[in-house]
């Protein structure tokens, strides 16, 4: 080869080079990200008030990292989920509003629906294998995962906890398959079969073997709770990110405090002592075993001297389990919001949530702005500096750095919030059942499938949702079953079936013509 063959090669080694340095500079550079997931955590479970004031419930709880976060960042009091685990889980990961990407209720087995329909309606053919990160998995909705994106720009991406993404048998069962580079315990099922290192985690159950926790066998016969266990797990893969001297994105999605409701030795005999119930006292010291969690990742990331540059979101999936335990008795109550996990209801809807975010947010601060769980999606990629990303689904959540950053969001705050539910839960309640949904402004609307019968909140005025205004309110009610319709329609949302009548159930504002 001549001299300038050789040039030539030399230019293109070094242009490369050049070239991937800077990507490798440019991640390396970028925020850690973590996203602290809890199940079933009401917005009242917590010694964090999320109101205007201090309740009782403030008081009941234990949760002094939730406290060290919240001085740190910024607390949310208006922040959405939906009412159940994988449509919030599905439309994190997604961008996409549950009415969207059909993931409306929770899942499990391949195909299956997991709750059988009531007298009155039959469920649509929703996507009960949830998401997929491929096409042509039946009844599941093809999208980009968050994960891969991140990924692919350079973040080392860790699953710790809960996935319930996708069905048994389904891709997303699995989160590697999502873009994660390590899982965690994590896999098709909602639910721990036990919270116990000593039961194996549901391993040593065969009748539990559904929910058996995968991936944690070095645990096993050890007296240690699942909630540290994942946290173990994850500091040990945050230790080999930092090492790499790479960036990287943690999704802690814990079990707790999901059933069973299983104490945490560690904690729970002072809430005996304090006069609990037991099984109340069992739930408390599942989420102060939580919020231990919380801080150990906080104080690891002191130690590293890397808390500067990373980011936390803390959020809850859906409300707190409201409805009646086996044993008789509520582990949850959710007051002053109504209802619970299941319900359209603010108990059921409405979650903690808290953004820390060094040198962007103002520590100890605190926002009324409404917010729904398929923002984080954008909001986490711009926090990650991600913008020419292509994803095979539309997006339809906003971001809400303009909020943490305190620039302008008039538009951000107008919008209009929907959750769409065609499905049966179970338990009964107020707010529970197949119904739509849409806040806009101070009021919200619920629109009840089975009946088409309409509840109409002022939640200013009413956070308690205790009268309904929609015989008071004619023409707000119009407009929001004309705003609800629209986007339903836009969606190409799925109704369920009216059995006595063999047709789909009507838009709200048909109902209203």
């Amino acid at each position: 080869m001549n001299i300038r063959g050789c040039n030539l090669i030399l230019s293109l080694v070094a242009v490369l080079c050049l070239s991937t340095c800077s990507d490798q500079e440019q991640a390396a550079e970028r925020p850690n990200i973590i996203v602290f997931l809890v199940d079933d955590m009401g917005w009242q479970d917590t010694s964090v008030p999320f109101w205007n004031k201090r309740t009782p419930f403030n008081d009941l709880y234990q949760t002094p990292n939730m406290e060290r976060l919240a001085a740190g960042g910024m607390k949310f009091t208006q922040a959405y989920a939906t009412a159940v685990c994988s449509p919030t889980r599905v439309s994190l990961m997604t961008g996409m509003n549950a009415a969207h990407h059909r993931v409306t209720n929770w899942t499990l087995r391949k195909d299956k629906q997991p709750v059988a329909d009531d007298d009155l309606l039959a469920q649509p053919a929703w996507n009960v294998n949830g998401m997929s990160p491929v096409a042509g998995i039946a009844s599941t909705i093809h999208a980009t995962p968050l994960p891969q994106l991140l990924h692919d720009a350079g973040y080392f991406t860790i699953h710790s906890g809960k996935a319930h993404l996708g069905a048994i048998g389904t891709p997303a069962a699995d989160p590697l398959n999502l873009g994660f580079d390590i899982n965690i315990a994590g896999h098709a099922a909602g639910a721990p079969g036990s919270y116990y290192g000593t039961e194996a985690f549901g391993n040593n159950d065969p009748n539990r073997s559904t929910w058996a926790v995968p991936g944690l066998e070095k645990y096993h016969g050890q007296e240690i709770y699942l909630s540290e266990a994942v946290t173990l797990e994850a500091v040990d893969a945050m230790q080999k990110a930092v090492d790499q001297n790479q960036p990287f994105f943690l999704y802690m999605a814990h079990y707790a405090v999901h059933t069973p409701i299983q104490g945490d030795d560690r904690f729970v005999q002072k809430y005996i002592n304090q006069g609990m119930l037991p099984v109340e006292a069992k739930y408390a010291s599942m989420v102060e075993g939580m919020d231990k969690s919380l801080g150990d990742i906080m104080t690891y990331l002191e130690k590293k001297e890397i808390d500067d540059n990373t980011i936390i979101l803390f959020m809850s999936d859906n409300g707190g389990l409201s409805a009646v335990a086996r044993g008789g008795e509520k582990h949850t109550h959710n007051k002053p919001l109504s209802s619970g996990k299941g319900s359209a209801h603010e108990g059921g809807i409405r979650e903690p949530m808290i953004v820390k975010w060094p040198g962007k947010v103002k520590p100890n601060s605190t926002t009324d702005d409404y917010l729904i769980i398929e923002d984080f999606f954008p909001s986490i990629l711009e926090m990650a500096s991600i913008k020419d990303y292509q994803t095979v689904q539309p997006v339809d959540g906003k971001s809400f750095v303009p909020v943490l950053t305190n620039e302008s969001r008039t538009p951000y705050q107008e919008r209009p919030l929907f959750w769409h539910y065609p499905n049966r839960w179970g338990p009964k309640g107020p707010g529970i059942g197949s119904t739509s949904t849409v806040r806009q402004g101070d009021w919200k609307l619920i629109y009840y499938h089975a009946d088409r019968s309409f509840e109409l909140f002022n939640l200013t005025e009413d956070i308690g949702e205790t009268k309904n205004q929609a015989n008071d309110q004619p023409d707000t009610l119009k407009e929001l079953a004309s705003v609800l319709t629209d986007h339903l329609k836009k969606v190409d949302a799925q109704m369920p079936t009216d059995k006595a009548t063999g047709k789909l159930v009507e838009y709200p504002d048909e109902v209203l013509e």
